[in-house]
């Protein structure tokens, strides 16, 4: 009995045992196979994070524009061949003349002619204004100051304009006027002294390109002076629309 009792128990006691060990043995491929999931899982967010780093470069971030020497504008690019007074592209207006405008230069065969005394009678006569009538229907341009003469003959001087002539050309209407302030002499000494007389004024138009245009005005003296003194103080304001801006600059001498 106690042999077989002795038996009994080294069988369960072995059977114990084999359960065990197997159970171990389970325990352990258990936990292999969750350590190979592990870090297969943890391998797996590694991965993606870099997947998604790959796809918001190439899809989320702003693209980058190669430099480009376009500008943009087309065929509408500047070409320097604009409208403007440049002669030779019939847009400008531009005359043979060349003072900018439409009109031609005023020619002295269609101008009329009178001058007026601007100083009180009884006082030396020093202040003149010039004025001229376009004659014609047709508009026409003076440019700067005329050249004027205070006594005769082409070689007698040009009077010297005061200051620099308005650069700006003067367009006097059909039937319109024009003037220039004439300040003809400034010496006072009087008494013996003798000075250069003259009983009349001439005149030469300049063109709008600066050179000398043909024909002479000639303004004579108003009503009541037979001659008049002159010297080298003479100066002449150049053309003005108005009385007023052609003479007020030489009411000043």
């Amino acid at each position: 009995m106690n042999s077989k009792t002795f038996r009994g128990g080294s069988l369960r006691r072995g059977l114990r045992g084999a359960a065990l060990a197997a159970a171990v043995a389970a325990a352990l491929l258990t936990t292999a196979a969750c350590q190979n999931d592990d870090g297969k899982a943890a391998a797996k967010p590694t991965t993606t994070a870099s997947s998604s780093g790959s796809a918001s470069t190439g899809a989320g971030a702003p693209k980058t524009t190669a430099p480009t020497t376009d500008s943009g504008t087309g065929s509408g690019s500047p070409t320097g061949k604009g409208k403007g007074k440049g002669k030779g592209n019939g847009d400008g207006g531009e005359t043979g003349g060349g003072n900018g405008t439409k009109y031609a230069d005023c020619q002295a065969s269609g101008l009329g002619t009178a001058v007026e005394l601007q100083d009180p009678r009884g006082e030396t006569p020093r202040h003149f204004l010039l004025t001229v009538t376009n004659r014609s229907k047709t508009p026409c341009v003076l440019n700067d100051a005329p050249q004027v003469r205070l006594t005769a003959g082409n070689s007698a001087p040009i009077v010297e304009p005061l200051g620099e002539p308005d650069s700006e050309p003067v367009v006097v209407e059909g039937g319109g006027k024009a003037y220039a302030g004439l300040y003809v002499f400034g010496n006072d000494e009087g008494g013996e002294a003798q000075y250069d007389q003259s009983d009349r004024f001439t005149a030469t138009l300049v063109a709008g390109e600066g050179t000398e245009l043909s024909g002479t005005l000639v303004f004579d003296l108003p009503d009541g002076l037979d001659t008049i003194s002159v010297d080298d103080a003479a100066r002449v304001n150049g053309w003005a629309g108005t009385e007023g801006l052609a003479m007020r600059p030489i009411t000043q001498l």
